[in-house]
């Protein structure tokens, strides 16, 4: 038994504008689920904060492109800013897309947008991270001393390497601050893009801090400060690209679903099979969930206490009490069964940490 919910298929009576696309009732939704009070409270947030993000990246793009001069730790800072501007709109394009509600052409909905917004994410920071290592790498085999001469400015003349350091200080304190803003609201939507862009902000403080250390030490004739400093930004990088790399990958793989940080199993993985055996007539179960990106597709396996059918009530209520345990869980399929598929292992506990 399959009930994942009205869909409202094109074409029914009362379902005006294009097919696939939301209409009336509440705009805050992910395809044909409609989210409660808090989650529609931390989307409006959430998006809100990603606009204040581009639009303060944006200047931050600017500032550093202008005070950058022949720093090679500059450069590649102004490089990061620019691609901390992929997330945040990522997760716009995403979250606007999730809305469609399913047509035929995609009956599960478009709930896999944040898993593409991710991976896109993901690969732009690993592309363009080893680019960076192999400019800063090459730039310190040349044992290359770049010039960091003087301005002249409202009638005063000194080091240009004091803008350079102004110039991170203001990239460097707001990422943190909405860094730490986002990260409840990623953990409340269970969106992972929201996640690796608050969490890459939130440690933007290195690469300010890397960066001042680069300029500073060109300032007291450390040659190779600059590039070295350029060269540790290039890593961080990197790292954050695989990382958020695998983690996408794996989701669309269809590993079974975990935390919005990746860090654990989902203990809904458990609650389900918990929930279900709750059930007078449920011997035992074994279900799939699978994360679609914002909620989660639930396929579980029953076998009755009685041996015989469950009824059409029966399974009509083992849906509801799913459906009871978390907003995500709304696309749920249960299926009656004289044995439980060999395929589907135990869940281990939801303490258990990601190995490898």
């Amino acid at each position: 038994m399959s009930t994942p919910g009205e869909p409202g298929a094109p074409g029914e009576p009362g379902e005006p504008g294009e097919p696939g696309e939301p209409s009336g009732g509440s705009r805050h939704r992910f395809g044909h689920v409609e989210l409660p009070a808090p989650q529609a409270r931390a989307l409006r947030r959430a998006k809100r904060l990603e606009v204040v993000t581009i639009a303060y990246m944006l200047t931050c793009v600017a500032v550093v492109f202008a005070t950058a001069g022949s720093s090679q730790a500059m450069k590649t800072a102004w490089v990061e800013d620019s691609l901390a501007l992929v997330p945040p709109i990522a997760f716009l394009v995403a979250v606007r897309a999730g809305r469609r509600r399913p047509t035929a052409d995609h009956p599960y909905g478009f709930h896999r947008s944040t898993g593409i917004g991710h991976l896109t994410a993901a690969v732009a920071l690993l592309a363009v991270g080893l680019l960076l290592i192999e400019d800063s790498a090459t730039s310190l085999l040349r044992a290359e001393h770049p010039p960091i001469g003087t301005v002249h400015l409202l009638g005063h003349t000194f080091w240009a390497g004091w803008l350079m350091v102004a110039a991170m200080v203001y990239t460097g304190i707001g990422p943190i601050v909405l860094g730490r803003m986002k990260l409840p609201l990623a953990e409340e939507l269970h969106d992972k893009v929201l996640f690796a862009d608050a969490d890459m902000q939130k440690a933007d403080w290195m690469t300010a801090a890397g960066t001042i250390a680069g300029v500073v030490g060109i300032g007291i004739g450390w040659w190779w400060a600059d590039s070295g400093a350029a060269l540790l930004i290039s890593l961080s990088i990197v790292r954050d690209g695989w990382r958020n790399l695998h983690y996408a990958s794996t989701a669309l793989m269809d590993q079974r679903a975990r935390t919005y940080d990746d860090e654990h199993p989902h203990p809904l993985t458990r609650e389900v099979d918990v929930a279900l055996g709750r059930l007078p007539w449920v011997r035992d179960s074994r279900s799939r969930v699978r994360d679609q990106g914002h909620v989660f597709h639930v396929e579980a396996f029953v076998r009755s206490a009685t041996g015989r059918p469950p009824s059409l009530e029966q399974l009509e209520e083992a849906v509801d009490v799913l459906r009871g345990l978390d907003w995500k869980v709304h696309d749920v399929v249960v299926m009656p069964v004289r044995d439980l598929p060999d395929t589907i292992p135990d869940p281990q506990p939801a303490s258990d940490r990601r190995s490898g």
